[in-house]
């Protein structure tokens, strides 16, 4: 290669403005044995990249076994976190049951009366009640008859309307 060529490129190369077509120039130029002596100390750069795209790293990184072992360790803890909070959340509301709910009543007392008059007025007042209920029972039971009425006047004149034809 020319030496006034190789002065140019490597003018572009420090500048950074060079293709890769003509780095590979450069490397194949510094690679051979004629180097221009005012050049010679360029030889160590372009060999040194020859040389690392060869190179492999094959030594294990320390670093990243740590990360992975404590990556492992945050999952282990974030379960431990998590069932712990599942226990508080159980025994918060354990807690509200027993201290917010009413006591059962175990006595055997059922609604008995010993005052026979007492035991008449609850039982009116119950029979009351379930007779209002009957009572709206059978009101809406009459609307569904009138219902069947027209229902069957209906069915019953199209009936003859359809023998006649």
């Amino acid at each position: 290669m020319e030496l006034y060529k190789v002065e140019a490129l490597l003018e572009k190369y420090f500048d950074g403005e060079t293709s890769i077509a003509e780095e590979n120039e450069l490397q194949d130029y510094f690679s051979t044995q004629q180097v221009a002596p005012h050049l010679e100390k360029y030889i160590a750069i372009f060999n040194h990249f020859a040389v690392a795209k060869e190179q492999q790293f094959e030594q294990e990184i320390p670093g990243l076994q740590i990360q992975k072992d404590e990556s492992r360790n945050h999952k282990r803890n974030l379960a431990w976190i998590s069932i712990a909070a599942s226990v508080v959340v159980l025994m918060g509301i354990g807690t509200y049951v027993f201290y917010n709910s009413e006591p059962v009543n175990n006595s055997k007392d059922l609604g008995t009366y010993d005052d026979p008059e007492v035991a008449f007025k609850e039982t009116q007042k119950a029979l009351s009640l379930l007779s209002k209920n009957v009572n709206v029972g059978i009101e809406s039971v009459k609307y569904v008859e009138e219902y069947q009425i027209a229902k069957n006047k209906v069915f019953r004149k199209t009936k003859n309307k359809s023998r006649g034809i």
